[in-house]
């Protein structure tokens, strides 16, 4: 039966590999890598929006916050 314990100094060692050389991996392989179009998302009229319903609390928690958010 073989011994699987890893020695004390290695388990130290957080990674064999340093960030450098994990983001040029990286920049080897994304060319590899294919990425669909973005595809735009199509306007919706407001008058299509139909069928939300907000509580009087949400509605009063949104009111309450700022224009950009809290």
């Amino acid at each position: 039966m073989r011994n699987n314990t890893v020695p004390r100094e290695r388990a130290v060692r957080e990674s064999d590999t340093s960030l450098a050389e994990l983001r040029g991996d990286c920049a080897r392989m994304a060319a590899d890598w294919v990425r669909p179009a973005a595809a735009a998302p199509a306007p919706v009229c407001p008058s299509l929006i139909h069928g939300v319903t907000v509580t009087p609390d949400s509605a009063r928690l949104i009111d309450g916050m700022s224009e950009y958010g809290d």
